[in-house]
């Protein structure tokens, strides 16, 4: 859609931005989220003190997932598997790695019913708190409009046609979190 000025069309770029970076930051903690499987993600962003120069573990290695519940890193230095081993344990990422020399075994246990609930917690926490944010932008959008309103540079009707038009990107925005939120909630819960 072209805008009637440069400044509107700052509005909704920011405000499109600010979406997206929510939305972003909801998925990336999502996958973060341990659902009983084995996930590389949950080890990719580690960083390990590599000759003095903090590496991230994706970089030192080969992350499979041979089962399930299972993920093998294979790093292509072998004398840096200590060192991976403690940068693993350090991050605290619930599981204990298992070294046999060659590579590190992360085996993931099954999570309990009271657990599966706790993490469902957590899922439709980071939900809601993503809609707060894509609210606030709209309301900084919505602020926006309404400077430029009065400051008589766009008809009334123009500014309206615009609400209009953040009003239903919120509304396309928060459908989008609510279809993430609830196949991370059907993930958790399935055994």
């Amino acid at each position: 859609m072209t805008y009637a000025t440069p400044q509107i069309e700052e509005i909704f770029l920011t405000f499109e931005m600010d979406c997206d970076k929510a939305i972003e930051y909801m998925k990336n903690e999502y996958n973060l989220m341990r659902a009983g499987r084995a996930n590389p993600k949950l080890v990719e962003g580690i960083r390990v003190d590599y000759y003095g120069t903090p590496t991230p573990i994706k970089m030192m290695g080969n992350i499979s997932i041979p089962e399930p519940r299972c993920l093998v890193i294979t790093p292509w230095d072998k004398s840096a598997l200590k060192d991976m081993e403690k940068a693993i344990l350090a991050a605290n990422i619930g599981v204990t790695p298992q070294n046999d020399g060659t590579l590190i075994r992360l085996t993931f246990p099954v999570l309990t019913e009271e657990r599966r609930r706790d993490l469902v917690k957590q899922v439709k926490k980071l939900a809601e708190e993503t809609k707060v944010v894509l609210r606030n932008a709209r309301r900084d959008a919505m602020d926006g409009l309404k400077k430029e309103k009065n400051a008589k540079t766009v008809s009334e009707d123009l500014i309206a046609d615009y609400e209009e038009e953040v009003d239903k990107a919120l509304t396309k925005q928060i459908e989008s979190v609510d279809k993430l939120a609830k196949e991370k909630e059907t993930d958790v819960m399935s055994v």
